[in-house]
């Protein structure tokens, strides 16, 4: 099997580790000096140090990368989604599966990544993974699960043979745009979980906060019309479990930044510097709510601290008075 992966992120990285040996991988880099030194290293410095098998080769000419593939691998960051399918519908086929390893919704016009490669690329058989995984633990081959959500079998059955190994249980389902809520809204969450470590608050009081937060997310899920369910998956409390308590995750490490009260000038500057998915689904996520008109007074509190500067301790506020 032939599997293009596009972007090398590290989490891209992690993804082309867990795939057999026996099978080609090809990686889309838009860094023309990484390819050039790739041959020679076989790693993606400077982005990581792990050295990398031989059955994954580097190009940065998209269409190379997606020759004669069997499934194509997204994992770019969310805002790249919609200029990554207008770069390779030209060469695309529809019958090869898509899947979506990015989490977020889009930036300019609110809608799920999987609307995206659908509009753009016509094609039925896409799938969505997420989970509880840190890129540095599927390096490292720690015993991890992810969701598979698709209602496309032949997109299913494609990604089961390219990821399922020893370390790596996949758990699957039908609830395409349930996972994207949950994949998304998870690195919002987590922001406002590191504002509360910043703001001097212990466990207890963050274990507070995601039972609503657990709350909130289920409501929209019903709201939005997806399987309330979803929230009970890998995809749901297991990744929320995983990001909203780790000074791991770059959406945490920010809230805490917000919560130490943080200037303005080095909140920007960890924003240019670190992959922050949650700061732009919140935007992205907040005007999906109001096209839609859906209320969510949890992520409407987050919004008025993140955007509009309110003190974060409103969060605590909204706590201890929700009913």
């Amino acid at each position: 099997m032939n599997i293009s992966i596009i972007g090398t992120g590290i989490y891209s990285i992690a993804l082309a580790l867990n795939i057999s040996n026996d099978y080609q991988i090809t990686m889309w880099s838009e860094n023309k000096d990484l390819v050039n030194q790739y041959p020679k290293t076989h790693s993606l410095n400077p982005l990581t140090d792990v050295s990398l098998p031989s059955n994954i080769k580097l190009t940065n000419n998209i269409q190379d990368s997606i020759k004669d593939a069997d499934l194509i691998i997204i994992g770019t960051s969310a805002k790249y989604v919609k200029e990554i399918c207008n770069n390779i519908k030209d060469y695309y086929q529809p019958s090869i599966p898509i899947c979506i390893a990015s989490k977020g919704i889009e930036n300019d016009n609110p809608v799920f990544l999987s609307d995206i490669i659908q509009s753009i690329l016509k094609t039925k058989h896409i799938a969505v993974i997420s989970g509880p995984t840190f890129a540095i633990d599927l390096i490292n081959k720690a015993p991890c699960t992810l969701c598979v959500s698709s209602t496309s079998k032949k997109a299913s059955k494609l990604i089961d043979i390219a990821l399922s190994n020893n370390n790596l249980n996949l758990k699957f389902n039908q609830d395409i745009y349930g996972t994207q809520i949950c994949g998304s809204i998870k690195n919002v969450i987590a922001i406002a979980s590191g504002m509360l470590d910043g703001l001097g608050y212990n466990e207890s009081t963050r274990a507070f906060f995601l039972t609503e937060a657990l709350s909130s997310i289920q409501d929209l899920l019903i709201k939005l019309k997806c399987n309330p369910n979803t929230i009970l998956t890998a995809a749901g409390v297991g990744d929320l479990i995983l990001t909203a308590n780790s000074s791991k995750s770059r959406n945490y490490k920010y809230g805490f930044l917000i919560g130490k009260k943080a200037s303005k000038e080095e909140l920007n500057e960890y924003l240019n510097n670190n992959t922050t998915e949650g700061y732009y689904t919140l935007i992205s996520f907040q005007n999906l709510l109001k096209i839609r008109n859906i209320k969510s007074p949890l992520i409407n509190t987050i919004y008025n601290i993140i955007i509009n500067n309110e003190n974060p301790q409103i969060l605590i506020d909204f706590l201890i008075n929700k009913k």
